[in-house]
């Protein structure tokens, strides 16, 4: 690893990697586009990509996500850009017009998601879209974005933290970093006859965390308790990253009259109300499931003790339909028998009548001097066939 670096060259002495050129800007056919702005835009795409690989998964339709998401990048860069530019605002009170110039960086991740987050939740709500069940699927991109975008700050040798000789050490050219960066510490720790500073690459700790955190959201996604708790996940998890790697970065954006940096104390307040809320909702949602429960156990409960009664409507419905049964059955019998007492009457009325017809046939033989009599009817019957 050579000692004097060339102004265009980054170094890690103890990987043994050393990048003679890593520019910052390239030309195509005469237009000059600068590595920055180019892996912010592919982390965009990337960004874009995976949200709408979630979406289609969920259900969800990813046209919508790339309208309201090209309005929350737009805006988000000015947000950052502001963000930036309040809290630097010695370095830029002299010159006004640099704070148009974004080419050399000077973009606040904090403002862009601030204003973006805001953006998405007022154009969602005019749209009358489910915002929280969106925000969870967007969320599984956004650390994609950062991620590719931090490489940006590599490119532009900033972003850099405090003096280390660890395994990942960096080595930038001093000519190649803003002055303001460099701090009294690294300072003491340029080598003699050297002409670089050896740092932490935060940027890249920044990044591998992103990742991290992108893997995980998107892993347990489907574990998550109610919609907005993968947007929480997000914002603990990268609040609490950014507030350790704020820790040891040298450009930090300091709190007015303070030596505070202002990311760390807003990363770990989000952190903080990230998990306030996460504990809350769940131990909400926890409380509605075991009074839901408790109401599905009393259910069953009161359906034995009206059983007995249903179970007696029922045998009363059937003692009635048996009693009708039997009365209609007792109904046709007496028909019956009252059929067969008729016809009784009328057999004793007709013998009763043939008794008078053969009294009176009797009384008119006894009149006209003609009585048979039955023994000497035999008699003469007998006399005849002998």
């Amino acid at each position: 690893m050579p000692e004097w670096m060339g102004e265009d060259a980054i170094g890690f002495p103890n990987l043994g990697i050393y990048l003679e050129h890593v520019p910052r800007e390239f030309s195509i056919f005469g237009v000059t586009i600068a590595l920055y702005g180019l892996l912010i835009g592919i982390g965009v795409l990337l960004s874009f990509a995976v949200i709408s690989g979630v979406a289609k998964k969920d259900g969800q339709e990813p046209e919508r996500f790339y309208e309201v998401g090209l309005l929350c990048i737009l805006l988000g860069i000015v947000g950052a850009r502001i963000y930036y530019v309040i809290f630097s605002w010695d370095y830029y009170k002299n010159d006004l017009w640099s704070i148009f110039n974004i080419r050399q960086g000077g973009l606040a991740i904090y403002g862009g998601l601030i204003v973006g987050f805001l953006t998405f939740i007022i154009y969602c709500k005019r749209k009358k879209w489910d915002i929280f069940a969106m925000m969870d699927t967007a969320v599984c991109g956004i650390p994609m974005g950062q991620m590719i975008g931090r490489w940006g700050n590599f490119t532009n040798r900033e972003v850099f933290g405090s003096y280390s000789d660890g395994l990942f050490a960096m080595r930038l050219p001093i000519t190649a970093v803003r002055q303001r960066d460099i701090t009294d510490e690294l300072r003491a720790h340029i080598p003699q006859g050297g002409n670089y500073i050896q740092v932490h690459p935060t940027f890249l700790y920044e990044g591998f965390f992103n990742l991290v955190l992108m893997i995980l959201i998107i892993v347990f996604r489907k574990k998550k308790a109610f919609n907005g708790e993968c947007g929480l996940w997000y914002l603990g998890g990268y609040g609490i990253i950014r507030f350790f790697v704020e820790g040891i970065r040298t450009d930090r954006l300091l709190i007015p009259g303070t030596q505070l940096a202002v990311s760390q104390c807003l990363g770990m307040a989000i952190f903080l109300a990230a998990v306030a809320a996460d504990v809350y909702f769940r131990m909400r949602k926890m409380k509605a499931a075991v009074a839901a429960d408790a109401k599905k156990a009393v259910a069953p409960a009161d359906g034995k003790k009206t059983a007995p009664a249903k179970s007696g409507k029922k045998e009363s419905v059937k003692k009635a339909e048996s009693s009708k049964a039997k009365d209609a059955k007792s109904g046709s019998g007496g028909k019956k028998n009252a059929g067969e007492g008729e016809a009784r009457k009328e057999e004793v009325a007709r013998k009763k009548e043939d008794g008078n017809k053969k009294k009176a046939l009797t009384g008119e033989a006894a009149e006209d001097g003609i009585a048979e009599d039955p023994v000497a009817g035999e008699k003469e019957n007998d006399s005849e066939k002998s």
